[in-house]
């Protein structure tokens, strides 16, 4: 699974990377610990649009599908599972039509062992950014006023699937990785087999979690309230299982 992960910075190289369009105005400010229901930027192809407009957008992590009742739900839909999307109400609308892809600088992952709980930071070698596959929702909260400007809500969650390599003796689950070579079609809403673009991004994720570096790091990062980069530095402890 994925609890916690880093932006150090959205820069422009996500607009060269991923021919971003347009960047939003709100954009949160660089966090070292970001956590469920905190806010992050995603990309996604807006379907309203012809052709479809590529946006970098400030989103609300943790799925809120348009027809929950508040947005709580979204608490615990942070993360999705790649290979049950089909099978859940949650998921199964955004897989259709409302895909997303997360940048991130990298995440935290803790390994449980009889001395307690590690955690550790996982990143490119090469500190390019590292792309997830997501899937996004607009919720709409009934308590608002209709021209209130925050009114409609925009979600995300990170899909999830099988570790593999050095990172499945960390934990039984990572994220999908997404390649760049395949985020043009996974973002583009109008693709009719979104479960074959997964796959086959899936697939791909192992290549790119056999890239990854991997260490230990301080256990302040626990706590929500600690943000800063001395969370993401190396500390004496365990290497990778």
């Amino acid at each position: 699974m994925c609890g916690r992960f880093v932006v150090a910075s959205v820069g422009t190289e996500l607009v060269g990377m991923l021919r971003v369009d347009l960047v939003g105005d709100d954009l949160p400010a660089p966090s070292f610990n970001v956590a469920p229901t905190d806010r992050a930027a995603i990309v996604l192809d807006s379907a309203k649009s012809e052709p479809p407009l590529r946006r970098l957008e400030s989103a609300r992590w943790g799925l809120v599908p348009g027809w929950a009742k508040d947005l709580s739900i979204g608490a615990r839909a942070f993360n999705a599972r790649s290979e049950e999307l089909e099978d859940k109400p949650m998921f199964r609308a955004a897989l259709e039509k409302r895909r997303a892809i997360v940048p991130v600088t990298g995440y935290y992952e803790w390994h449980r062992t009889d001395a307690g709980k590690t955690p550790y930071f996982i990143h490119p070698a090469d500190d390019e950014p590292l792309l997830f596959a997501g899937l996004y929702e607009w919720w709409k909260d009934p308590s608002k006023p209709e021209d209130a400007d925050d009114r409609w809500v925009l979600s995300f969650t990170i899909l999830t699937r099988a570790s593999s390599g050095g990172l499945g003796s960390l934990h039984d689950r990572m994220p999908v990785f997404m390649d760049p070579d395949h985020a043009d079609a996974w973002l583009d809403p109008t693709v009719d087999y979104p479960r074959d673009i997964l796959d086959a991004a899936v697939d791909a994720a192992e290549m790119v979690a056999d890239t990854l570096e991997v260490y230990p790091v301080s256990s302040d990062v626990g706590n929500v309230r600690n943000n800063s980069p001395a969370l993401i530095e190396p500390v004496p402890g365990p290497p990778l299982p």
